[in-house]
């Protein structure tokens, strides 16, 4: 029997949808080595489901993070408490010590990693007493993976006290966040709200590919409806008004997998 063979954003935008029995995930490997800017970051992910585990671990290594794990509260605390990390994401209920546990015995002990709690419990009171635990953010199960991965890049930016920046280029296209407009070999480029929210997420993430699933849950905001060819036409009218008429295109296809905003020797 052949198996399905999905990259992981394509796969499941929601933990939901590993619960299904009759899909095999298989992960192609790392998109991208670093995270934007060339930045390469050793996070720790702790939970003791492997499905959710396999889910957060492969799902970061497509990011460009170096990744470890463990599956119990002591092995987390231990590694915490031994090694340097950027991150980590930790789970609440877990076998031989708790989330809350390994936070509270590790800020004892001056390790300020940040941390990511992560939990099937969603009261206010549940998110308060991890915060008050020494967590630095809260997600619920279930959770879309594109948020995990904004939360905790924020959670990095936040720890190395650097923000977002307001302008990006790659070869001779250039964005201004703060103008809203777009150039290419200086010339203005009129793009329509969307087009231009479009073009940002690719040139954020200047060369790595991202997916239908990961364009559709960042530039449209919900999941990826693999019925619709939303993305596609989008992108179609951009490349028509960024790459038409100029020698070098900016925005390429990769079969399979996605889109990639890069120049090409």
């Amino acid at each position: 029997m052949r198996r399905a063979t999905l990259p992981i954003d394509n796969a499941s935008a929601t933990i939901r949808q590993l619960a299904c029995p009759k899909l095999v995930l298989e992960f192609r490997g790392e998109i991208a080595q670093s995270l934007p800017g060339g930045i390469t970051v050793r996070v720790l992910v702790a939970d003791d489901d492997e499905k959710i585990l396999s889910f957060i671990v492969n799902g970061l290594k497509q990011e460009g993070y170096m990744v470890d794990s463990a599956r119990d509260g002591e092995e987390a605390w231990s590694v915490l408490s031994t090694r340097t990390y950027e991150a980590a994401v930790l789970d609440i209920m877990m076998p031989k010590m708790d989330g809350l546990s390994v936070i509270q015995r590790i800020r004892e002990e001056g390790v300020k990693t940040p941390i990511l709690i992560l939990s099937a419990k969603q009261e206010v009171d549940d998110r308060v007493s991890g915060l008050k635990a020494g967590g630095d953010d809260y997600l619920v199960k279930p959770f879309a993976f594109s948020e995990l991965a904004a939360r905790l890049q924020s959670l990095i930016r936040r720890s190395r006290g650097t923000s977002d920046p307001t302008s990006y280029t790659v070869g001779d296209l250039s964005i201004d966040l703060l103008k809203h407009e777009a150039r290419r070999e200086g010339k203005r480029i009129e793009l329509q709200p969307r087009e231009f929210a479009l073009l940002h997420y690719l040139m954020r993430n200047a060369n790595r590919v991202v997916s239908k699933t990961m364009i559709m849950e960042n530039v449209w905001g919900y999941n990826f409806d693999p019925q619709t060819n939303v993305v596609e036409s989008r992108v179609s009218r951009l490349r028509d008004k960024i790459d038409s008429g100029f020698a070098t295109p900016v925005i390429h296809t990769v079969r399979g997998v996605g889109y990639v905003a890069r120049i090409e020797e």
